[in-house]
């Protein structure tokens, strides 16, 4: 190995790191940097251009961690790979075409890691398991498997009546044999969702449903509402959309996910619309939403014919 240097090369930083903080994260990434090169069969970790953009590439998607990482942890990668570098007495040139290549397709793809704020069929399933079997833990795990199965957003999961849509309602829902059937009111219009039965009755959010209902004791109006301090009174009013947001971040804890980044004083991994995974999964798929032309009717033949709810994992 070369001796450590104090020299710079064109496009590494000059001078020492300012804390023993960034020294130490510039060693794990430089000892990050170094195992990758091990994996990929390649000599000891010299930062030639076609190396770093290839470990750029499979920091991106994954290859490189157990996860995606972020674009501002890349860049800290590639500023504690060019420190190291000076150190010792190595050439590392950020502009050069393969590295610069590879950062501007860095920047025109989406960032896998922030999409880890959106949940997934494990995640939620993690989260259900923390909930109490009570009235509450009815009603919440309803809202967990409809918002994820669906897609929606905190504003239209607590916005649905049940039945017909009131006025001062976001949407309103019905139930039948094959599943859920959702009317969502958009800026522009109405939308139909449908939401098909799962794989088994722990796991669908139809079923749920159907059973925050009955044990609530609902006619109609909102279907989601405020339960009192004894756990036995439901409220006729609806329940706000910051109860979403806790719900899923409160669960997300109990289930151990978001535990690391709480721990380091980082936010948490799932946001308060963390449940719209289930849209993105729709809008590739295609043809689980459908425009209405009015705000009552359209043919509703062939809406069930795909399961996206099993389709999720669920």
């Amino acid at each position: 190995m070369p001796p450590l240097s104090s020299s710079t090369r064109r496009g590494e930083p000059t001078g020492k790191p300012h804390t023993a903080n960034t020294r130490l994260a510039y060693a794990k990434d430089w000892k990050h940097f170094s195992a990758w090169c091990r994996r990929s069969g390649r000599a000891a970790p010299a930062p030639d251009p076609q190396t770093i953009a290839l470990y750029i590439e499979a920091c991106a998607i994954g290859d490189a961690s157990s996860r995606p990482l972020s674009r501002a942890t890349i860049e800290r990668r590639l500023c504690a790979i060019a420190w190291n570098a000076a150190q010792r007495g190595q050439t590392f040139d950020r502009s050069s075409p393969a590295i610069a290549r590879a950062l501007a397709n860095l920047r025109r793809q989406p960032d896998l890691a922030r999409r880890r704020e959106a949940a997934d069929a494990a995640d939620i399933l993690a989260m259900l398991g923390t909930l109490p079997h009570d009235l509450r833990g009815l009603r919440d795990r309803a809202i967990l498997l409809l918002g994820f199965a669906a897609g929606l957003r905190r504003s239209q999961i607590v916005g649905l009546d049940i039945g017909r849509a009131a006025a001062s309602s976001r949407g309103a829902v019905e139930i039948d044999g094959e599943g859920l059937r959702l009317r969502l009111r958009e800026a522009d219009g109405w939308l139909e969702a449908t939401v098909g039965r799962g794989s088994s009755e722990s796991t669908c959010p139809v079923a749920a449903v159907e059973r925050w209902i009955r044990f609530a004791r609902l006619g109609d109006g909102p279907l989601f509402r405020r339960i009192g301090r004894d756990g036995r009174t439901v409220a006729d009013a609806r329940l706000a959309d910051k109860h979403v947001a806790r719900l899923v971040r409160r669960a997300a804890l109990a289930a151990g996910l978001d535990a690391d980044r709480t721990r380091e004083g980082r936010a948490p991994i799932f946001g308060a619309d963390a449940l719209r995974a289930g849209r993105t999964f729709a809008t590739v798929a295609g043809a689980r939403r459908t425009r209405l032309l009015g705000s009552e009717g359209a043919d509703r033949r062939g809406h069930f014919l795909v399961n996206f709810t099993k389709a999720l994992g669920l």
